[in-house]
């Protein structure tokens, strides 16, 4: 008799999905797997808003992936760009949980994620009582807070309603993890410093093993660049979600300032690459095309395979967020860029945890968002640098780090050991 604790995981995506919250949840499912047994309830496959037929007939499907149970729930098709169809979507997937949640058993722990905004919390709070269990709530970004600072709602009625929710959440949860320096401070400030939720930190992550720096001579980086015709080029690239909270419509405006034909000191012409898909990506497409830069390439979004590829074809990454976001939300796209081992441009409030972390390894260069200026100066420092001891020194300072504090072992251990705690 196994005398290990169940756990179930609230997740709104879960692999094959490509959202980072499903990748990041089936990294720390699976390596927890020798301390707790584990339960995911998550939709059927349908991060981009299709849905294979296979998935379309029965309201559950339960399978199991690399020893993790996971129960699916059937949910209707959407559009990113189409805000009605996102929020039946996400509605059904709630309700859908809420009901799966009485065919999995007895569970000891509950975990759920601030994915989908609120409704994840709620349905960690709905799962304990249910299960008699305790609730841990991981926190990886705030809402209504995310909202507010990027204005996607005017509404204070919203914004209150949803604010009241969430700390309803966090004060019953038993523990709340979240993911930054500057994230445990936005709990403390919900809270005015009365009655605080037990609260830790601990960061996210990449597999080290999975990306890794590769020669440039690889012949899948090299292939890549043919592909996308960007061998023998200077590649600045932005890689992830082209989505609300990254201010990238005003970021284009500066790239726009980097003209066509401008040539690194190494000689080699600059090219500025966006892999990736979201809501803003049509609109940075026609920007594009209204103002001829011919310097601008999209590409749409790699397997998970091929990442260690595609990142590996940058020689400088952005690393950005839209003002208001500090103590909101953690770009975990930077776990990547370090472990690749490459420069990073931020455009990132001081004190939030990943500037925090590139100051410290004096792993890129960074700058507050907003100011375009500097962004401008930023960047034409990586031009004129290009090829130097300087840019290799900085990317391997920030895999250093990462191998020595930001390993996936490292972060799946401390969760484990919190959630024992309790």
């Amino acid at each position: 008799m196994s005398n290990k604790k169940n756990l179930l995981i609230y997740a709104h995506y879960y692999i094959p999905d490509t959202a980072s919250t499903g990748q990041i949840l089936r990294e720390l499912a699976e390596g927890m797997l020798d301390k707790f047994n584990i339960t995911i309830i998550c939709v059927v496959p349908s991060y981009l808003g299709t849905i294979e037929d296979k998935y379309k007939t029965q309201k559950y499907y339960e399978e199991e992936i690399n020893g993790v149970k996971v129960l699916r729930i059937r949910v209707p098709e959407f559009s990113k760009t189409n805000k009605k169809s996102r929020v039946k979507n996400i509605v059904s997937y709630f309700f859908g949980a809420m009901g799966a949640t009485f065919k999995v058993g007895k569970m000891d722990y509950v975990f759920s994620i601030s994915q989908p905004p609120i409704l994840g919390g709620l349905l960690g709070v709905w799962g304990k009582w249910i299960k008699h269990a305790k609730y841990i709530y991981n926190i990886q970004d705030f809402n209504p807070e995310q909202v507010l600072a990027v204005g996607y709602t005017k509404s204070k009625l919203i914004t209150d309603v949803m604010m009241w929710f969430d700390k309803f959440s966090c004060k019953r949860s038993d523990l709340v993890i979240t993911v930054g320096r500057d994230l445990v401070e936005t709990v403390e400030n919900r809270f005015k410093g009365r009655k605080v939720p037990k609260t830790v930190m601990i960061n996210n992550w990449i597999d080290e093993n999975e990306i890794y720096p590769l020669d440039e001579n690889n012949e899948r980086v090299v292939a890549f660049k043919k592909k996308y015709g960007l061998d023998g080029k200077f590649i600045i690239m932005y890689s992830g979600n082209i989505g609300l909270y990254y201010d990238l419509e005003n970021l284009m405006k500066v790239v726009e300032r980097i003209k066509p034909g401008t040539k690194t000191a190494d000689g080699r012409e600059v090219v500025f690459v966006f892999v990736g898909a979201g809501s803003v990506l049509d609109k940075l497409v026609l920007y594009v095309k209204q103002h001829h830069m011919d310097n601008v390439t999209f590409i749409p979004y790699q397997d998970k395979a091929d990442l260690i590829y595609s990142l590996n074809a940058g020689d400088v990454h952005w690393c950005v967020n839209a003002k208001g976001i500090k103590g909101v939300s953690c770009p975990s796209k930077y776990y990547g860029l370090a472990s690749a081992a490459r420069p990073v441009i931020g455009v990132l409030q001081s004190g939030s945890e990943i500037r925090c972390i590139i100051e410290d390894t004096k792993g890129g260069l960074c700058c507050e968002p907003g100011e375009y200026d500097k962004v401008e100066e930023n960047l034409r420092w990586f031009i004129d640098n290009a090829g130097s001891e300087e840019l290799k020194a900085m990317g391997a300072r920030g895999r250093e780090n990462l191998e020595k504090n930001l390993t996936r072992n490292v972060s799946v251990r401390k969760y484990a050991e919190e959630i024992l705690k309790l």
